[in-house]
């Protein structure tokens, strides 16, 4: 059934009937046409293409215990090409517009808590995302998908994405030097910066207030737009006030014969499994259950919403064929710590092209070419100062932030448990934490105000693993 203005329903293509494009795709069975699925693959990659300079800039914030750190170049061809492969995936077996890349939040997870804070290696860290992912796949593959989507109370679920959406946004104010670690004495651990005089910070607020704006008026590709912008005049004021180094980019233009590179994939293949040994295997299952439900809701949300927009789902609200790409979304989060890129996960941004007509992985298609295109222009990512990158993080944590009003506060039981995990997040620099304090405060909850029999009996299993964590004095 096409897709029409009444809402009908639009059904999965089979790959038969029609020749070409159409045939495999289901353009004209969709309602749209190839010149359609081309510009809303086009409107997608612009509204996402952020992430390029983004993942670099937080990967690359953070050195490891043996002093490495990721290289802007390095994480820029790895993200592209992990992105690129992925959404390619997408397209082609999946047949739904929705594209992928590196998750923020996930990435931010991996650079201050798994690296930062715990103290693993980056292929440590790495292999945490690939531990995560091949734990989605199977429960994909064996439909134990369902037994979590059901176990896990709605708000909790919407409670992770608020949590990380606070979390970006703290991290992006860091970042900017806008907060910063307090002097010891009776102050609050973190303050805000006094002497708003500095360039840098000057720039942070240029560039906030300019994507901000751009947003509100609901710019295509505004998050783009406002980091070229950014980085321009953070280009110019280095060139006239001879500033150097603005954190993690140079903001000098590097020449117009210096723009391209050959692709450095020297990350790809860099994950290791030694993290059951460095944080012992009850600590590093606590770990990566965390990541893997994070993970997984924020897919499930993303396709549903999605779906729902392009009039895609069915009468039970459910999106034909979610199994291909729920699949596809999995085995990316793989590849993305296989390839030191962090776990990829479908973006909320593939709206953008849906909302242009698009309705078919051909959309996909053409957001996974621009991408793989990309990796031949790393050069450009080391110009990006982290003043450019950072106004994004606090941008992307409010549209995180803004499932907040779904939540049901007027029940202590869930809005406890909610609280927690969203403020546990960033004021302990801690996806793990957040989780774990909201599922366990839910679990116990529950049970001291009788009502154990709701609660589901993976909750109670989930809730043990964190409470051993915890008492075991892993808090990071």
């Amino acid at each position: 059934m096409a897709d029409t203005e009444q809402g009908q329903m639009v059904r999965v293509p089979e790959a038969h009937g029609r020749s070409g494009l159409d045939g495999y795709f289901g353009i004209t069975e969709r309602g749209s046409t190839v010149r359609i699925e081309i510009a809303a693959g086009v409107t997608t990659w612009l509204t996402m293409a952020y992430i390029l300079f983004v993942n670099p800039s937080i990967l690359g914030a953070v050195k490891d215990s043996q002093g490495v750190s990721l290289t802007f170049p390095e994480v820029l061809t790895v993200t592209a090409l992990v992105a690129g492969v992925a959404t390619l995936a997408m397209g082609i077996y999946g047949r739904y517009p929705f594209a992928l890349a590196a998750g923020l939040g996930l990435n931010a997870f991996v650079a201050f808590s798994l690296v930062g804070t715990l103290g693993l290696t980056w292929p440590q860290a790495m292999g945490v995302i690939v531990a995560e992912g091949i734990l989605i796949t199977i429960f994909v593959l064996t439909g134990l998908r369902e037994l979590i989507l059901n176990a896990i109370p709605m708000d909790l679920k919407r409670a992770i994405g608020i949590g990380i959406g606070l979390f970006i946004a703290f991290i992006g104010l860091v970042n900017a030097g806008v907060v910063v670690q307090a002097k010891p004495g009776p102050v609050p651990p973190v303050t805000i910066v006094a002497d708003f005089r500095s360039w840098s910070l000057a720039l942070f607020v240029f560039g906030l207030l300019l994507t901000s704006a751009l947003v509100a008026r609901r710019v295509k590709g505004a998050l783009l737009i406002g980091i070229i912008a950014t980085t321009m005049v953070a280009t110019i004021v280095n060139e006239v006030k001879h500033l150097g180094v603005f954190t993690d980019g140079s903001a000098a233009w590097p020449g117009f014969s210096h723009l391209t590179a050959s692709p450095n994939f020297s990350l790809v293949g860099k994950f290791s499994f030694g993290f059951l040994s460095s944080l012992g295997f009850w600590t590093a299952a606590a770990i990566v259950i965390s990541v893997m439900l994070s993970d997984f809701f924020d897919t499930i949300g993303t396709v549903i919403g999605i779906g729902g927009e392009a009039k895609m789902l069915d009468a039970d609200g459910r999106l034909p064929g979610i199994k291909r790409v729920l699949l596809v979304d999995s085995l990316a989060a793989v590849a993305g710590g296989a390839a030191s890129a962090s776990s990829n996960t479908t973006y909320i941004e593939s709206a953008s092209g849906v909302s242009q007509g698009g309705r078919t992985g051909l959309t996909s298609v053409v957001v996974g070419v621009l991408f793989l295109l990309c990796m031949f222009f790393s050069p450009i990512a080391g110009i990006v100062p982290a003043v450019a990158t950072a106004p994004i993080l606090v941008i992307v944590g409010y549209y995180m932030m803004t499932l907040v009003k779904d939540i049901d506060w007027a029940d202590p039981g869930i809005g406890i448990p909610v609280l927690l995990t969203i403020a546990l997040m960033p004021f302990t620099y801690s996806i793990t934490n957040g989780v774990g304090a909201g599922f366990l405060s839910y679990t116990v909850i529950a049970v001291v105000r009788g009502r154990a029999r709701e609660v589901h009996p993976l909750m109670y299993l989930v809730s043990a693993v964190f409470a051993w964590y915890f008492i075991h004095g892993v808090v990071g």
